[in-house]
């Protein structure tokens, strides 16, 4: 049980570190104190939370907090099961400053008696990224293989491994990537810090492409197992493994679907809420969309999936102890839905052999998968309707992004190969294909060069700021398209039924604090069917700060919401989205503020559009100040 949360900070330029203690009341976890440090430092940190090796699942994750080079302010991200090996260090955070002169892995060594061993030293990142001779599928798994043969005969028990590919020195969406190490050896499950470019951040802020990190330490989590199963007997008459496994039941298996996973789940349930070639299914029919749902998704893509993962039991934790097996894999490949949807149906890939070898080639190349997805399948969209020439950004084919005449294997493989001649032309900044300050930046650069506000209109995403850019994650509902201040993961109401703008915007507020209070206990968000709930109850019994700890998320909510810099849609794309989205919504259900919204859209789609975006963003801020008021007035109170 942690006592205090200690940072260790080096300064990657000159090597020099300190460590320095905070006091558990005035920060809880990796995100409140990481917010601190990115004001004061503007410094990339990772860290763990307050359960961590502790008895509970899901309490290692590992994550990462400062301002973001993609989504231009603050953002947070989580990696699956890295903060075991780090809770070795001994300490609740790393804290990164400065930048090293030249490419340079960060070694850090918990040795014993209060001591980090650390080295920073530099590597031929470029060759490394290249070495097929290390391992096959080079970039990001040949740094990580690299690494670990370099330095693991210093370390006790195994270490683990962060690290970036090319894509970190190229663009602003560079993620970052780990896996566990077994018996001498980096591990197929990888698992990723992707969303809001933090191995852009690591590489081209801190000059850093790698970080191995372990220790000895014996200093162990929370375990008093008795305690936590009275305590969740006394709030759900269930036992820990039993709430635990009830919550997790979509990420373990479902019977009634007879798949399980991300992938398996969200295919069995999507029907018509399918999105494909980039998102012009949208304008499909729902008969139309169910049909190649049908046709393409149950019986080939999702059927691959549950004939060779889910029949075979192929499936991994992210490497802490944990009951969900939610890693589905199929040899060396880890079958997630959101990857698997932008770089598959989204990229008009319908065909597992093709999703695989596209995802395994942007992996290695270390690109956060959602938005590369919806760069790619954005760029196939203006290949085909001829907004671009392949010519123009250095490919040399035209994909087939309708559905008549399409083979789902031949086709998808086609479309996967000019994906990846894709991901090439983009870290080599092949013609026009320059994402060093992001995609956003390119599309209206694009549109004007070219005289074609069709190229910036064909790409949703979500913007913020003068050059911040998200693309939005895989479900069609406006909730991922909302103004808020962090968007890209799960801050949202991204349900599938229709909520008033207004109350969207309210709706969205409670995810925001119900996902920042697990994301500041380090918790992965797939146990949050407790995790929301009893983190309060169990910080009560551990530190008697329930109520401080509430008020430090509010605070919290309240001081990301302040930074956020949201800005109306800028592409017809995500109106499009909108759109559809209301009309389909109205075929199935009709009701009066439903149908008003659909007539608006009708009449006006600019000016709809821009009054639902409003009605949103005033629904936000209308939630934020409550909790402002009830935040101010309890301290009122207090005093």
């Amino acid at each position: 049980m942690k006592k205090e949360l200690k940072v260790f900070t080096i300064d990657a330029k000159t090597s020099l570190h300190y460590t320095q203690s905070y006091k558990i009341g005035d920060f809880f976890g990796p995100v409140d104190l990481g917010l601190h440090l990115s004001k004061k430092n503007n410094s990339l940190n990772i860290g763990t939370g307050l359960f961590a090796d502790s008895t509970l699942s899901g309490s290692n994750r590992l994550m990462f907090t400062g301002n973001s080079p993609c989504w231009d302010g603050f953002y947070i991200s989580a990696m699956g099961g890295a903060g075991l090996v780090f809770d070795r260090l001994d300490i609740s955070m790393l804290s990164i400053t400065g930048k090293a002169k030249n490419p340079s892995v960060l070694y850090l060594n918990n040795i014993g008696n209060d001591e980090i061993e650390s080295k920073i030293e530099e590597l031929d990142i470029e060759s490394i990224w290249k070495d097929k001779d290390i391992n096959e599928d080079a970039g990001i798994y040949s740094l990580m293989d690299y690494v670990l043969d370099r330095y693991i005969d210093r370390y006790e028990k195994e270490p683990r491994i962060l690290a970036v590919g090319k894509s970190a020195m190229t663009t602003d969406f560079g993620a970052v990537c780990s896996a566990p190490v077994k018996k001498g050896k980096v591990t197929v499950v990888d698992t990723w810090a992707g969303r809001g470019g933090f191995g852009s951040k690591l590489f081209r802020e801190h000059g850093i492409v790698a970080i191995i990190y372990g220790g000895v330490s014996k200093n162990r989590g929370f375990r008093d197992r008795k305690t936590i199963d009275k305590m969740f007997k006394d709030k759900y008459d269930m036992n820990f493994n039993q709430k635990d496994a009830k919550a997790t039941m979509k990420y373990n298996y479902v019977d009634i679907l007879k798949t399980g996973g991300t992938l398996g789940v969200n295919y069995s349930s999507l029907g018509g809420d399918l999105l494909s070639f980039n998102y012009e299914s949208v304008h499909k029919t729902e008969n139309q969309r169910q049909n190649l749902n049908k046709k393409f998704i149950t019986e080939h893509y999702l059927k691959q999936f549950n004939e060779e993962t889910i029949a075979t039991k192929s499936q991994k934790t992210c490497g802490e102890p944990c009951a969900t097996m939610c890693k589905k894999m199929n040899g060396k490949f880890k079958k997630d839905y959101e990857p698997y949807q932008a770089m598959g149906p989204l990229s008009g890939i319908f065909d597992q052999r093709a999703a695989e070898k596209i995802n395994k080639y942007s992996d290695a190349y270390g690109f956060d998968a959602i938005s590369i997805g919806g760069v790619i399948s954005w760029l196939m969209e203006c290949l085909s309707k001829g907004y671009l020439e392949p010519v123009e950004i250095g490919i040399n084919n035209i994909p087939q992004f309708k559905e008549h005449n399409f083979d789902v294997v031949k086709t998808s493989m086609s479309n996967a190969n000019i994906g990846i001649e894709i991901l090439d032309a983009i870290v080599e900044k092949r013609g026009l294909l320059d994402l060093s300050d992001g995609a956003r930046v390119l599309a209206h650069k694009l549109s004007k060069s070219k005289g074609k506000k069709e190229i910036l209109d064909a790409f949703s995403y979500n913007a913020n700021g003068k050059k911040g850019w998200m693309v939005p994650n895989q479900y069609w509902t406006p909730g991922v398209l909302s103004p808020m201040a962090l968007m890209g993961k799960y801050y949202m109401y991204y349900g599938g039924d229709f909520v008033p703008p207004r109350e969207l915007g309210h709706k969205n507020t409670q995810r925001f604090i119900a996902e920042l209070l697990i994301d500041n206990i380090g918790v992965c968000r797939f146990h949050r069917g407790w995790a929301e709930e009893m983190a309060p109850e169990i910080i009560e019994h551990l530190y008697g700060l329930k109520k401080e700890f509430i008020a430090s998320i509010n605070s919290l909510a309240l001081n990301i919401n302040d930074q956020g810099k949201p800005i109306y849609w800028e592409s017809q794309k995500n109106i499009d989205i909108i759109h559809s989205f209301l009309k389909k919504k109205e075929s199935i259900k009709y009701f009066d503020e439903l149908d008003g919204w659909v007539k608006q859209f009708d009449k006006n789609p600019q000016v709809a559009a821009r009054k639902f975006w409003n009605e949103i963003y005033i629904g936000v801020q209308e939630a934020f100040d409550v909790l402002r008021e009830n935040t101010e007035e309890k301290e009122l109170m207090d005093k």
